[in-house]
């Protein structure tokens, strides 16, 4: 079994197959961790999905949201529920699922630059830059949103749809209170900005998820750092596109599953990437241990299970920024700032509801009341 990518998801794959007794190995290209400065926000009902306690990665909890128009016009929910959200370093997070993977029975290496991956005689051969080639009965694509292999294969949607998205990862806190995350709307065109707390820093970024340009990040970045106290210039910053959900497709094949970024599963709202990543690890996990063991034919109850515990909720929440980033102005005003809206948002981040449950109601509102 062939683990292509041992960031989160790869992991969380990898981890489950090897305690369920399978021989797993993880290709990693980058020869050790480096910093990622992502948000790193997760929903702690992730927990449930794993025997080992994640907390010790978990830099925050978050208690409190704050939004803001423009940098003004202040918006703020107070999490109150049985799953908050947690922030966390997701170099961190990656060690620790490889390290759980690895004790599992796992192996790791690393560097391993994936040339080629091909089918032969019913077994897969993956082949390295530099001439190593391994087989294996499956293959799980998971190195993410600029991962070739899912459109070569079939898997995922056809019509990629991209987050142009800039991260910033600084040192001290700023003016950002303990236990309180930010979401920006009004300074980025179709998009937003958002700050959250990790120990003795702070994660901050910029997307865009409508359209095909990017948005100025250093411009934006040059007022929102100042109004989070911190100089307009500092912090590590890092400019990718990030897949997001864009539609119910196939993520299996015969032997092959794409999970992960490398599958578009990224939140096309709120840009929530780490919950869908170990989710996909978890279900691929499941369906290649049955396949494996000869209980099943096929692969598709891993894409059943993803359309059904994570595509439908996204498949509204696409709708929902369709509408909320043509219309920013209007969907703050008679979105972010009515009474229960934050509280909403707050719930779907914590993995307590999903779009489904709002959807209707948000989108005609947003339509028919826009002037």
């Amino acid at each position: 079994m062939l683990i292509i990518g041992a960031g989160a998801a790869g992991s969380a794959a990898a981890f489950h197959l090897a305690s369920a007794g399978q021989r797993v190995t993880l290709l990693e290209q980058a020869d050790q961790n480096r910093i990622k400065p992502c948000g790193g926000g997760m929903a702690a009902a992730v927990q449930e999905w794993f025997p080992f306690d994640l907390q010790e990665v978990v830099d925050e909890v978050i208690e409190r949201v704050e939004f803001s128009w423009c940098l003004g016009d202040p918006v703020v929910a107070e999490l109150q529920g049985s799953a908050p959200f947690w922030i966390v370093r997701r170099e961190e997070l990656d060690e620790l699922l490889t390290s759980k993977a690895v004790e599992a029975g796992a192996e790791i290496i690393r560097p391993f630059a994936v040339s080629t991956i091909n089918k032969h005689a019913g077994h897969w051969q993956v082949t390295a830059e530099d001439g190593r080639q391994l087989e294996s009965r499956a293959v799980v694509l998971a190195n993410g949103s600029n991962s070739p292999w899912p459109a070569a294969f079939g898997l995922g949607p056809q019509a990629l749809h991209h987050a142009a998205t800039t991260s910033v990862r600084l040192e001290g806190r700023g003016k950002l209170a303990k236990g309180t995350a930010r979401f920006e709307f009004g300074l980025v065109h179709h998009g937003f900005a958002w700050a959250f707390p990790i120990a003795n820093g702070v994660n901050v970024g910029v997307g865009t998820f409508i359209g095909r340009h990017a948005a100025d990040s250093e411009a934006i970045l040059e007022q929102l750092l100042p109004n989070l106290g911190f100089d307009p210039r500092a912090g590590q910053r890092q400019q990718a596109p990030l897949r997001v959900w864009n539609g119910n497709q196939k993520l299996h094949g015969e032997g092959i599953l794409a999970i992960g970024d490398a599958a578009s599963l990224c939140d096309p709202f709120l840009a929530e990437g780490l919950r869908p990543a170990l989710m996909s690890g978890c279900e691929a996990a499941t369906s290649l241990n049955r396949w494996l063991k000869g209980e099943t034919n096929h692969l598709d109850s891993y894409s059943q299970a993803m359309h059904q515990r994570w595509g439908e909720s996204m498949a509204w929440g696409r709708r929902i920024a369709q509408v909320f980033y043509r219309f920013p102005k209007v969907g703050y005003q008679l979105g972010i700032k009515r009474p229960t809206a934050p509280q909403r948002i707050a719930q779907i981040l914590s993995g307590e509801m999903g779009y489904g449950d709002i959807a209707q109601r948000v989108i005609k509102r947003l339509l028919f009341q826009r002037s």
